[in-house]
């Protein structure tokens, strides 16, 4: 679902830091090549995350759902010189192409790609995360969230995408629905966890961002 006209969405991309060419090669391809391109992050909100990142400037990255690589090449660009970024995916055919980009952009060698499901391997990071992005199984954003927020600093962020779901999360839930009604559970749970400061941006599809106390 789209909550702005495509008209205002264009004139806020055109209003805001113009789109890397690396990341419109990439979109390009993804569009060409793979299945479901609209999972790509896309500018604006590309362009939300480096920012973001270079606010935080993070050395410890944690990425939970790489898709094509999109994000993760904007989450690196604030990210210290000797930093890390850890994006994960459990899908092996991406896995070439999401390379290729990374080593065509400046962090190459700082990125480490994980091809397992995540809640395999967050466990066995032995690092302080400074920033963790959380935009993979939706059924399992409890669970991730979970899993990182001991392996965050204080006063890192945990962001999450697509929390608006569609606008579903106001709709009556389908009996069928499995994913809404955690999304809605965790969305209205979150501004009242003690162990987090939490706010909802009605950016895309939404992204919450959360800093850990």
């Amino acid at each position: 679902m789209h909550f702005l006209s495509a008209a205002l969405e264009s004139y806020i991309a055109q209003c805001s830091e113009a789109e890397p060419e690396l990341l419109r090669e990439l979109t390009r391809e993804t569009h060409l090549k793979v299945l479901r391109p609209r999972m790509i992050t896309g500018h604006y909100q590309g362009r939300v995350l480096s920012l973001i990142s270079r606010l935080v400037r993070p050395t410890y990255i944690l990425e939970v759902g790489t898709y094509t690589g999109y994000s993760a090449l904007c989450l690196a660009e604030g990210m210290a010189p000797d930093g890390q970024l850890h994006t994960i995916d459990i899908n092996p055919e991406l896995t070439e192409l999401q390379r290729r980009y990374f080593d065509s952009s400046p962090y190459g060698q700082a990125i480490i790609q994980h091809t397992r499901p995540a809640l395999e391997v967050i466990p066995g990071l032995d690092l302080t995360f400074d920033l963790a992005f959380i935009d993979a199984e939706k059924k399992e954003y409890p669970e991730y969230f979970e899993a990182i927020l001991p392996k965050m600093r204080k006063g890192g962020l945990i962001l999450l995408d697509n929390v608006l779901w569609s606008g579903k999360v106001l709709d009556p839930i389908e009996k069928k629905d499995k994913v809404t009604p955690i999304l809605k559970n965790l969305n209205e749970s979150l501004p009242s966890d003690p162990r987090v400061r939490t706010v909802l941006l009605p950016i895309r599809d939404g992204l919450t961002v959360c800093t850990v106390e």
